[in-house]
């Protein structure tokens, strides 16, 4: 494929299905916030603050090279993603939640992930960075996540058998589109996976691990009942691989930074699978009144 058409092609494919993502969305899923202010709030400081802060620490304590390093913080900086309302779903999470903080975090990390990738290629690349990220590719950023989530609920408000219609084929093109990025990336780098994945691969399985484990654990220590923290580990501890890939391939034009979320895309289904049998194995009373989460 041309260098050319490339580029121009991978933001075109994540605004659809950003638009996608938008069609799922009504201005209901954030006034759910009143209802669950505490449990939306320890999602976000997980998500925004928490993972960020571990996933940095991880680049340098395992000493990743600068490239996967940026990666890395790429991967953390990106939001939650629609599966993880079908994890919530199947394993009795609270799946308004789900769709509630999906809607809050998309938005939020419009502004926050253009600000953490540059961060992050300041720190590790540093004055011999060979990519850059200057104030037109914050904007393209920006803009291909932001306006086409914004499309989409529109869409969704005008004419919703319209958006109803669209649904299925545009989670369809997402699903489609991530196994071609990861493909692509896997594909450009062949020669140096099993490299990279002996680098990336232990940190990528921490991260993973340690996102659905805090995900949990810090609703549950808030006294927040276990359905909303079930719902709380899968949005936290799934990120949006899409976004990731999308990034690193054509904003940063790097298959490098792109392995991360290649591979985790791999290993956050392992994982959740995992945490997901456990919690359902774990003795708790999923009958306590939800009618606490509803009065704080």
């Amino acid at each position: 494929m041309d260098s050319g058409l490339f580029t121009f092609f991978l933001p075109v494919a994540l605004a659809i299905m950003m638009t996608g993502l938008g069609l799922e969305l009504t201005p209901k899923d954030f006034m759910r916030v009143g209802r669950y202010p505490k449990v939306i709030f320890l999602a976000l400081f997980a998500q925004q603050i928490i993972l960020v802060s571990v996933a940095f620490l991880i680049c340098v304590v395992l000493k990743l090279t600068p490239l996967l390093a940026v990666g890395l913080m790429l991967l953390a900086a990106s939001p939650g993603g629609p599966t993880a309302n079908l994890f919530s779903y199947i394993y009795k999470g609270d799946v308004a939640l789900n769709i509630t903080l999906t809607a809050i975090n998309s938005m939020i990390c419009t502004f926050t992930l253009p600000f953490l990738v540059n961060l992050s290629i300041l720190y590790f690349l540093g004055d011999h960075q060979k990519i850059g990220i200057p104030t037109t590719k914050i904007t393209l950023v920006f803009l291909v996540i932001f306006i086409p989530v914004c499309l989409g609920m529109f869409i969704r408000s005008v004419a919703p058998h319209i958006a109803l219609k669209l649904n299925k084929p545009m989670r369809f093109l997402s699903v489609a589109f991530l196994c071609f990025l990861f493909s692509l990336a896997i594909y450009k780098e062949q020669s140096n996976l099993i490299e990279y994945f002996a680098e990336i691969g232990i940190a990528t399985a921490l991260f993973c691990f340690i996102s659905l484990f805090v995900g949990y654990l810090l609703p549950l220590l808030a006294g927040i009942p276990d359905r909303q923290a079930r719902a709380c580990t899968f949005e936290v501890g799934i990120h949006n691989t899409a976004i990731a890939l999308t990034i690193a391939l054509s904003v940063l034009s790097n298959t490098t930074i792109a392995l991360p979320a290649g591979i985790y895309s791999i290993l956050m289904y392992i994982f959740a699978v995992l945490f997901g049998y456990i919690l359902t194995r774990r003795p708790v009373n999923l009958n306590e009144s939800n009618s606490k989460i509803l009065k704080e």
